[in-house]
């Protein structure tokens, strides 16, 4: 069995939540892959998931509610979407781009995908938004591993 190449790798990890391009990126840069290959993999990967989260999440989360056990778990991520959901309200768009451009945990694309939802932002505004912030996030998270990486050389 072929193992699967690490710019896909980058790729999906960075569609993963939590992980995203905070993970993603210092895996490729750790394969020595190019760094555009690394930003345009990461990129994608993390904006893969958002227009699916903005428009379905709503219809998931009345699913999941049938069952008991995912009730707990969609009240916190609900309260948690709604209190970063404060920024993006006090600010607009310029909060979700906040929201989804600084690389810190509870940040993200996920989470700005979530808020953005919830707040019933119109989607081709949010989505510019979210990847205008990904991209950023990718950049400060790019070059910091780079600097880091050259430092340790």
């Amino acid at each position: 069995m072929e193992s699967i190449p690490t710019k896909w790798l980058v790729f999906f990890i960075s569609a993963i939540p939590i992980l995203e391009q905070k993970a993603a990126i210092p895996i490729g840069l750790a394969a020595n892959l190019r760094y555009t290959t690394i930003f345009f993999y990461s990129l994608l990967g993390s904006l893969l998931p958002s227009p699916f989260i903005i428009l379905l999440i709503d219809k998931v989360f009345i699913f999941l509610r049938r069952f008991a056990f995912f009730e707990k778990i969609i009240d916190k991520l609900e309260k948690r979407a709604f209190q970063k959901g404060k920024t993006v309200e006090k600010y607009a768009l310029f909060g979700l781009f906040i929201l989804v451009a600084l690389p810190l945990p509870g940040t993200g694309v996920w989470t700005g995908s979530l808020v953005a939802a919830l707040l019933k932002l119109n989607i081709k505004d949010a989505l510019v938004v979210i990847a205008l912030g990904a991209a950023v996030c990718g950049l400060f998270i790019l070059l910091s591993g780079v600097g880091v990486l050259s430092i340790i050389d």
